[in-house]
């Protein structure tokens, strides 16, 4: 136990066999339990199966837009679309955008990301939408 200012910071017990059986069984339970193929421990390859759901509808100088397809292997527990896939199609969205006001071969550097969750979407199609609002080339 220490002490800082007025607070009291306390150590937790160590968890008990029973508390690990029962998240090991939740874990279980929503299929967090399987071993990752070797296959599908590649570099980038949550990028590349993010890529392959999106598919551009309009490309023009700083702007895309896109429609995703929200599956299974992209949803969460309750059947909305992950947060982590969310991130990963803002990135390659916001990349892609950055290439159409860009010259070929210059580095790229995302100054700054923001992603606010406000709602999971449902397994459908999602429109992904893309523009740059400043370039500093």
């Amino acid at each position: 136990m220490t002490k800082t200012s007025n607070t009291i910071t306390r150590r937790s017990e160590e968890p008990t066999t029973d508390y690990a059986e029962r998240v090991e069984g939740f874990l279980t339970q929503v299929g967090i339990y399987a071993s990752i193929p070797e296959s599908n421990k590649s570099t980038d390859f949550y990028s590349n199966l993010i890529r392959d759901l999106l598919k551009v509808d309009l490309v023009q100088a700083g702007r895309i837009s896109c429609v995703f397809s929200v599956l299974p292997f992209v949803a969460n527990y309750y059947n909305g679309m992950h947060g982590g896939a969310v991130a990963a199609i803002a990135e390659k969205v916001a990349i892609a955008c950055a290439r159409t006001v860009l010259a070929e071969g210059k580095e790229i550097s995302l100054g700054e990301l923001s992603i606010c969750y406000l709602s999971a979407a449902p397994q459908n199609e999602v429109v992904v939408d893309g523009s740059v609002v400043k370039s500093c080339n």
